[in-house]
């Protein structure tokens, strides 16, 4: 049994909780916060301990395993600390804001001998999963192109509805490094390390935050594929976002990840179930609703909120008790955050951005 416990009380922080009820192998023992008397009303709720400390809780609660749900400028200093303690870290995403930020916490997991993941949830997405079998299958060939479209809405109530969304210290950026982080991580899955990065960002109707709404980039990655990213907060009510993957066979494959209003924790739930929108694999295309059909049968039976949280805390405690690695490592966050850092550095320079 690995004894898990959550640095921060927020919104993600009572999915995870809801989660960890239901994970095979795992257990919440207790929650650290900033604020001791918000963490102990947290810790109320869940029946757990509440503490003021990281170093403290992992050594009294004997911790095996944080999962830090802080706000994205905290990730690396919560997980240095819980390292440092003696715990394993599985981060939410981003990993960090920088690859520097990313690239120090992978050292220091290695130098205390600790497992270091990053929430990565909807890889665990049937129709996710699908695509990259087909790509280790070698199906698409050499998978050699990728588009990320992301349509999604944000309005002033949930810029409101916590004091740290929409500004560059306390946020550290807008669509890019809150929304996006999901379909650019499934991009890197399928088709490797990136290597560079070329962007644009702005702000198109959301004068009340001070960070970007709107992003669009062309991406090289290590293996010669090549992409194109649109992500956008500004389409109401919320359209779709896709991951589309075409490879040297001439075949292709999809996802749409998310369909209407875009989930937000804490106010909505997942509307529509992901599916594979796209499969030209010769022999394989009517394939494509019976898969959007059983998907959708499969949804109605799980609260997507907290379900596929809970499959990777599943894979994060196993990696702990079997010592192999996790399915979303530290390396692999850290590719999500080149992303990220890459268009926002380029928006700035007007420069390409290489790795």
């Amino acid at each position: 049994m690995v004894k898990y416990a959550l640095i921060g009380y927020g919104k993600v922080a009572q999915l995870h909780a809801r989660a960890l009820q239901e994970a095979k192998d795992c257990i919440l023992v207790a929650v650290y916060g900033r604020d001791f008397e918000k963490a102990k009303l947290f810790a109320e709720k869940w029946g757990i301990q509440a503490f003021a400390s990281i170093s403290q809780m992992v050594d009294e609660a004997k911790i095996d395993a944080v999962i830090i749900t802080t706000p994205h400028p905290l990730h690396k200093i919560h997980a240095l600390l819980a390292l440092q303690a003696g715990a394993h870290v599985l981060v939410e995403k981003p990993m960090a804001l920088t690859v520097a930020d990313c690239q120090e916490m992978i050292t220091v997991a290695k130098q205390y001998n600790r497992e270091l993941g990053v929430i990565s949830q909807r890889r665990w997405y049937p129709a996710c999963q699908r695509i990259h079998k087909a790509i280790e299958e070698g199906k698409l060939g050499i998978p050699m192109l990728g588009q990320v479209t992301m349509l999604g809405w944000r309005d002033q109530s949930y810029y409101e509805s916590d004091p740290w969304r929409g500004k560059w210290e306390t946020e550290g950026g807008g669509v890019l490094i809150n929304q996006a982080p999901h379909q650019l991580d499934l991009l890197h899955w399928y088709l490797g390390p990136v290597k560079e990065v070329f962007s644009y960002w702005d702000n198109i109707n959301h004068p009340y935050i001070e960070v970007e709404d709107t992003a669009v980039a062309t991406v090289r990655f290590a293996s010669g594929a090549m992409a194109s990213i649109l992500v956008s907060n500004s389409q109401k009510p919320g359209i779709y976002a896709k991951v589309h993957i075409h490879g040297s066979s001439a075949y292709s494959a999809g996802v749409q990840t998310d369909g209407g209003a875009m989930f937000i924790a804490g106010r909505s739930g997942v509307l529509e179930p992901p599916f594979n929108d796209l499969w030209t694999i010769e022999g394989e295309q009517q394939n494509l609703e019976p898969w959007k059909q059983a998907d959708t049968e499969f949804f109605k039976t799980i609260d997507a909120t907290w379900y596929f949280f809970k499959l990777q805390q599943e894979d994060f405690a196993n990696a702990i008790l079997s010592g192999k690695t996790c399915s979303s490592p530290g390396e692999e966050g850290m590719e999500t955050v080149k992303l990220i850092e890459g268009m926002y550095l380029s928006g700035k320079s007007k420069q390409p951005v290489r790795y």
